[in-house]
């Protein structure tokens, strides 16, 4: 089968997870990713959920799959220099330290062009290459609280809350995989390579939407506000008989579908609710209540049945146990089984971007620790004893 990176040689230093996602997507489509991790393994390994028997993270081997798995130790000027020989023809190298330990290292973009002047080196880290705090370390909960998500997150009364999953680090890693493709069709025009610099302080702050305009244009800072939309209404989560359901009704057209769906012609005529704009000032108390009040007299799959008769958009607020035996997940292959060399059959998700005539597969189960040493850097038996000993490997 054809891959659409096939050929493709990266050079992976990165760990967690916002590096490791966008390495994934290359590996995924086909790339070589040759992952170096340092003598024990990344961090994320002591991230569980951990597989019973094996005590193998699962974390891990959700982001780490179609990798070669090596390692070195980059302090020693033995490991630098085997790095190097590997960067040599090289296409693309991605790390995700925080700003200035590569140069500290001996891997900055200056120093791994001079080896190989068209690699395309793509670095992901909290604040960024440039800037006063460049030098920070960062998490997902940091970038989502210095980005400005956290602030817009919750309800009125309560705290900031955080985006349950680590969006800040998702979305780099999509980010900087779209930079790689992005300089890597540049070097096939004119063949240049170049450095992709992602901050996750950037990446939430650019995901911000309505809440930039609505502080420079309308001068009003946006405060938490629930699920309600800052400019759509209705467009909301409702209580029902048995949970909870998602509605967005996005135009006038859509609205006054919705009133006669439930039944509810009046709100269509009352001139509180005539356009988006006025309902969205006009959406508490009133409109809320009299749709969950009507939500209230069904469950999840009727209410779901019913809007989706009207073309309304719609679906119930499902838990992971629901949405992964969801038919249309199943049917999207975005549930894998994978087996894993010391965990056995591990059943994680697939790839999420359908292409007809190069698609994404899931080859190989992540690697353990060091598990392609003799293979990359092409040693001997004798070759790899010797340099475990001397702390290279």
């Amino acid at each position: 089968m054809k891959s659409v990176f096939e050929g493709l040689k990266v050079i992976d230093l990165t760990s967690a997870l916002n590096g490791p996602q966008c390495t994934m997507f290359l590996a995924d489509y086909g790339a070589e990713v040759i992952k170096i991790e340092p003598l024990g393994g990344e961090q994320c390994r002591t991230w569980g959920p951990f597989e019973e028997k094996s005590g193998e993270s699962a974390f891990f081997a959700s982001f780490n799959r179609n990798k070669k798995g090596c390692t070195l130790n980059l302090k020693s000027e033995k490991g630098k220099q085997m790095l190097y020989d590997l960067v040599k023809d090289a296409d693309v190298l991605v790390e995700n330290y925080k700003g200035g330990v590569t140069k500290k290292l001996g891997v900055d973009y200056e120093t791994i062009k001079k080896i190989n002047p068209n690699i395309i080196y793509a670095s992901s880290s909290g604040f960024g290459q440039t800037g006063p705090i460049s030098h920070r370390p960062c998490y997902d909960i940091v970038a989502q609280a210095m980005g400005g998500m956290l602030n817009l997150t919750g309800f009125k009364d309560t705290a900031p809350v955080k985006v349950g999953p680590s969006v800040a680090d998702h979305v780099s890693g999509i980010y900087l995989a779209v930079g790689v493709m992005m300089a890597l069709y540049h070097r096939e025009r004119t063949g240049e390579g170049q450095m992709i610099d992602v901050s996750m302080q950037d990446v939430i702050f650019s995901i911000l939407e309505n809440a930039i305009p609505t502080y420079t244009v309308a001068g009003e800072i946006p405060e938490r506000n629930g699920n309600i939309d800052p400019s759509i209404a209705p467009f909301d989560v409702f209580h029902c008989k048995d949970g909870y359901v998602a509605l967005g009704v996005g135009n006038d057209r859509m609205f006054n579908n919705f009133c006669h769906t439930i039944e509810h012609e009046e709100l269509a005529e009352d001139p509180r609710f005539a356009t988006n704009d006025l309902r969205q000032k006009n959406y508490l108390p009133d409109l809320r209540g009299t749709i969950e009040d009507w939500c209230m007299q069904y469950t999840k799959k009727e209410i779901e049945a019913i809007m989706d008769e009207a073309s309304i958009p719609c679906g119930p607020v499902l838990n992971v146990k629901e949405v992964i035996e969801h038919p249309q997940i199943q049917a999207r292959e975005m549930m894998v089984h994978m087996d894993h060399p010391t965990a056995g059959d591990l059943y994680l998700q697939g790839c999420v971007i359908k292409l007809s005539e190069t698609p994404g597969t899931i080859r190989t189960a992540s690697p353990l620790v060091g598990q392609h040493n003799r293979e990359v850097f092409g040693l001997t038996e004798e070759e790899e004893k010797q340099l475990i000993e001397e702390g290279v490997i």
